[in-house]
């Protein structure tokens, strides 16, 4: 039904990715930047709801996507990362045994080389968009690919995204993105993203 997004909550507290990704940073994130796409989204929804003619409903076309997008891929983000097991506050960083490590080794020959290869290819990403790990439906194997603005991914599923626009790192990391995308690995939250994978690829199959 449409007018009905609301912003999701936070599975952890917004210093809860420190010190790899402030508390500031978090909360701008997830209640200005998240927020702002959810409202959009449910403002265009409702005037699409009204809209009697082709051209109106194209009117709106862009402004569907983009916060749809927004929206979807923040969704996903929040839950894609988690406190850090370095710093003794959660599971973030940590790739244990099992199907997606085995899946990750079989595309990439080791968990380094998947590493360096997403983040050369997503900080090479010109402007705003996001980077990504995803299922490949035709062949089942990981790949890395990306989206630009807010792009949903539609071409793969998606298993870890990260977000690359300048609001995500820059007070933190200033313009250096590759710091930013180094620092990441720390929190990212592979149980979440085993479980998108297992689904993605059929699970027992595997």
């Amino acid at each position: 039904m449409s007018g009905q997004h609301t912003l999701p909550d936070l599975p952890y507290a917004y210093d809860g990715l420190e010190p790899f990704i402030s508390r500031q940073i978090m909360e701008l994130h997830h209640k200005k930047h998240h927020q702002t796409y959810v409202n959009a989204l449910n403002a265009a929804e409702q005037a699409y709801a009204k809209t009697s003619t082709p051209k109106e409903r194209i009117a709106l076309q862009a402004a569907l996507k983009f916060n749809g997008g927004g929206h979807i891929n923040h969704s996903l983000f929040w839950k894609n990362l988690a406190p850090s097991a370095s710093e003794g506050k959660g599971n973030g960083g940590a790739l244990q045994e099992g199907p997606l490590k085995k899946a990750i080794l079989e595309s990439f020959g080791s968990f380094d080389n998947f590493k360096k290869e997403f983040n050369t290819t997503t900080a090479g990403i010109q402007g705003s968009g996001w980077g990504w790990v995803g299922v490949n439906p035709s062949n089942g194997r990981l790949e890395i690919t990306t989206t630009a603005n807010q792009d949903p991914l539609l071409t793969h599923v998606p298993v870890i995204g990260v977000d690359i626009w300048e609001h995500a790192f820059y007070l933190q990391y200033l313009n250096v993105k590759v710091d930013y995308l180094n620092a990441i690995w720390n929190v990212i939250n592979f149980d979440e993203a085993e479980k998108r994978y297992l689904e993605a690829a059929g699970g027992a199959k595997l």
